[in-house]
């Protein structure tokens, strides 16, 4: 599913507008962003939860050239799957 798949499904299943559908879901993805921009974990139970982790640098290897580079450290989202979708999941 994509996010305009979810919009529709929003849609029709809460009788909204695709308009209405696609301001609630961008702004639940925004607040999201804005958590994780600020440095805050978001969990939704039942689903999982969002934090952002702190990469060192590093270094590494060009793979076309095999010449040694140096990473920079870097932040990046990380999603972490809850016990509870793991089981429904591993359920089908």
């Amino acid at each position: 599913m994509n996010k305009s798949q979810l919009i529709q499904t929003l849609a029709k299943r809460e009788n909204l507008t695709i308009r209405t559908a696609e301001e609630v879901v961008n702004t639940f993805f925004r607040e999201i962003e804005k958590s994780l921009i600020r440095g805050d974990r978001v969990e939704i139970r039942g689903l999982g939860s969002f934090k952002v982790k702190q990469y060192d640098s590093h270094d590494g290897r060009n793979p076309k050239t095999g010449k040694i580079i140096r990473v920079k450290s870097k932040k990046l989202p990380f999603f972490k799957v809850g016990r509870e979708l793991k089981e429904r999941v591993d359920t089908i």
